[in-house]
């Protein structure tokens, strides 16, 4: 890998630029997805709690640019962000942030959304139960820990594989469910199903991400679930991705059924099928590229949706109550 520019050689970027093209702030959508979600089937049972809600969006957002700055940082240190990268330059690869400068970025944003992972515990839960917030305080650490190791570190998890089971745990089951069990403090079975769609959609923008950096990716020795299956069939398991995603949220309303509104996330099947039909047309790496904001877009209009349509329930429920 050539050796980084430094930042005043690089001279186009200003500071501000960098960090904040650091934050990679188009990933923000895609990682508030799953709060959304939460959020909306909360408010469908009518326990919104907007202080819990406006707290669970500030620590995922930390998160997320703290795990975008892990990348950044891994990826330079460990060969994965190269000359043979198909993807935008990074920062610390570019040189606009030099590696040291990166690590004291990801031990701030660190901090920060342990800072808030806690107002958030404490806000919504108390010292009411105590081995509940416990669980949760323990919970947090490993998303911090997970958005840190995904790259970085001295043993990458994501170099082995299990970067999608990492992003539909966090992404899917753990930002939905955890949002609605903080503003509810209950955790019915069915809201599983959801979760489960979030993170198939989640794990689907991975995958488009993996199979654009194949060829980069095993030249670093990032064994991803592309790179172990190869680019035929990672795109047969974006399929399946998309389509357990999208029959989690009919079971979901199959089982909960009472409204038409509930089937309003139909809307979004034909953005999800143009998806998977481009990813499987496309053969070239930067092809790919426009598709990782397609699907994010996607998976945020169906959270939309989706959410909506659960919410409308409780409005036709307490106008046939009235």
């Amino acid at each position: 890998m050539a050796a980084p520019l430094s930042a005043t050689s690089a001279g186009a970027v200003s500071p501000a630029k960098a960090w904040i093209s650091a934050f990679r702030p188009r990933t923000l959508p895609l990682s508030l997805a799953s709060i959304f979600t939460g959020g909306f089937l909360a408010a469908a049972h009518g326990q919104f709690r907007g202080s819990v809600f406006a707290l669970a969006v500030l620590t995922t957002i930390l998160l997320q640019i703290l795990s975008n700055l892990a990348n950044d940082y891994g990826d330079s240190q460990n060969g994965a962000d190269s000359i043979h990268r198909e993807g935008p330059q990074r920062a610390v690869q570019a040189g606009h942030i030099t590696p040291a400068q990166m690590k004291r970025g990801m031990l701030l944003f660190g901090a920060l959304s342990l800072a808030s992972g806690v107002a958030l515990l404490w806000v919504a839960l108390g010292l009411a139960a105590m081995w509940i917030t416990i669980s949760f305080f323990l919970l947090g650490l490993a998303a911090i820990w997970a958005a840190i190791n995904y790259t970085a570190g001295a043993k990458p998890y994501g170099y082995a594989g299990l970067g999608d089971a990492s992003v539909f745990l966090f992404f899917g089951l753990v930002g939905v469910c955890g949002t609605y069990y903080l503003q509810t403090q209950a955790l019915p079975l069915l809201v599983l199903l959801p979760a489960a769609a979030l993170g198939c959609f989640a794990t689907a923008v991975l995958n488009v991400n993996n199979i654009r950096d194949i060829r980069s990716d095993k030249l670093a020795g990032k064994i991803t679930i592309p790179v172990r299956l190869g680019p035929v069939a990672a795109r047969r398991y974006h399929w399946l991705l998309l389509g357990v995603g999208f029959a989690s949220a009919v079971l979901y309303v199959v089982l909960t059924y009472y409204s038409p509104w509930q089937w309003l996330f139909l809307l979004s099947a034909p953005l999800f099928l143009r998806n998977g039909r481009l990813v499987a047309q496309r053969q070239e790496s930067m092809q790919l590229d426009p598709l990782l904001k397609q699907m994010a877009m996607s998976t945020l209009a169906f959270t939309i949706l989706f959410g909506v349509g659960q919410t409308l329930v409780m409005v036709a429920r307490l106008i046939s109550e009235s």
